[in-house]
């Protein structure tokens, strides 16, 4: 792990932990993490291996972290108020971010060193996992599920109560019926 890995997986936890401060919802609040895992993107998905099982890692890390973020996104509080969309992220949607990321993390670490190396490298063996670039893809494509799927999530639900507040506004008032009381 580099120093550059470290700061990157401190930051994305730190935007949540940001998060937990209601906030409007903004196209600062969307694009900041979509950029932070572009340049994960740049930096980390060169090149994606294809052969053995290295696309099944992947994609089982991928729905992962789709769940963590659909999970996540319903956790965040979002709401209405004074016609502009509010979020603030629960404690626990921000305990699923950390876990993940602490899973992810803790794996970085782990295979790092010799012990780990060495486990990793027979469950790769055994599972025809062709390279260790295939972690790094797994382990990238989880975090960019969770984060893309959070985010949707997030916006979804701030567009229906958006659209819901302008129906309420065009709605006609109801009419009185006759013989009823008020």
């Amino acid at each position: 792990m580099t120093t550059t890995d470290w700061i990157i997986d401190i930051v994305l936890v730190l935007i949540v932990f940001r998060q937990m401060r209601e906030e409007r919802l903004t196209a600062r609040t969307v694009l900041l993490p979509l950029a932070i895992i572009g340049w994960a993107a740049v930096n980390y998905l060169h090149p994606v291996p294809t052969a053995g099982n290295d696309l099944l890692l992947a994609g089982l890390f991928a729905a992962a972290g789709v769940v963590f973020g659909l999970f996540g996104g319903l956790l965040t509080r979002v709401r209405l108020a004074d016609g502009q969309v509010r979020v603030r992220a629960s404690v626990g949607a921000a305990a699923l971010w950390v876990a993940s990321m602490g899973f992810r993390l803790g794996f970085a670490v782990w295979s790092s060193h010799a012990s780990g190396a060495a486990h990793v490298a027979h469950f790769s063996s055994a599972h025809d996992i062709t390279s260790a670039q295939a972690w790094v893809v797994a382990l990238i494509l989880m975090a960019f599920g969770e984060v893309v799927v959070r985010l949707g999530t997030i916006v979804l639900r701030g567009q229906r109560l958006l659209a819901r507040a302008r129906r309420e506004e065009t709605a006609p008032a109801p009419q009185a019926q006759p013989g009823a009381y008020v």
